[in-house]
């Protein structure tokens, strides 16, 4: 398994190419950005490209799709629940003032527990809400694809359109439920462990010590 992660965009968001060597299957995690740049770099990976999985429908977060998707038509998965910001997602491109070329609809709907394949490799998928409602982390193999719920020292807004604290608290308890050595790749910022977040994230504590961590 290799993970190969790709900062792209004003916003500085982490896109994550997951590669099996063995089945030289691939799949991109949050083509934010920079779509041709993406596209060169899942062909330089010799890997052939299965799908797309969106944590969440956060415009820097699948502002490269529209590239990746005229590339391959391959099936892109997001949680039903973020929906109604997939639909403004050109409003929020514009609020921001980045540039945005508008997808294809989503193929796929993503659901609590289900497990995503790419070739031998295998990832449960995870509902967390707060920073959007229909947010999901894709956890397996000792890590932890973990979008905008938790960032080295910090987690994700919760002051924005359709985010929500509670939800957000909810969430956080549930993803420190995670073996502490589970490697986190975060959508903003270095890569991370849940066992350092829970020592370290003041975010974090407060869920480890409701865990009795």
């Amino acid at each position: 398994m290799i993970v190969s992660a790709h900062t792209v965009g004003l916003l500085q968001e982490n896109c994550y190419l997951l590669v099996d060597e063995e089945a030289r299957r691939c799949v991109l995690v949050d083509p934010g950005a920079e779509g041709e740049r993406l596209v060169a770099a899942v062909r330089a990976s010799g890997a052939d490209l299965e799908a797309v999985w969106l944590t969440h429908a956060h415009i820097d977060h699948f502002g490269g799709l529209a590239a990746v998707k005229r590339a391959w038509d391959v099936p892109v998965y997001l949680h039903p629940a973020d929906a109604p910001l997939w639909a403004v997602a050109s409003r929020q491109a514009a609020a921001y003032g980045l540039p945005f070329e508008a997808p294809p609809p989503v193929d796929r709907a993503l659901s609590d527990g289900e497990t995503l394949r790419v070739g031998t490799l295998h990832f449960v998928v995870v509902h967390t809400p707060g920073h959007a409602p229909g947010h999901c982390i894709f956890e397996g193999h000792g890590i932890a694809f973990a979008g905008d719920l938790v960032f080295a020292g910090s987690v994700g807004r919760t002051d924005l359109p359709l985010s929500d604290p509670r939800a957000m608290q909810v969430s956080l308890e549930r993803a420190a439920t995670l073996p502490p050595e589970t490697v986190l790749y975060p959508g903003h910022g270095p890569v991370t462990t849940m066992g350092a977040e829970l020592r370290s994230n003041p975010f974090l504590t407060g869920a480890a010590r409701v865990l009795g961590a």
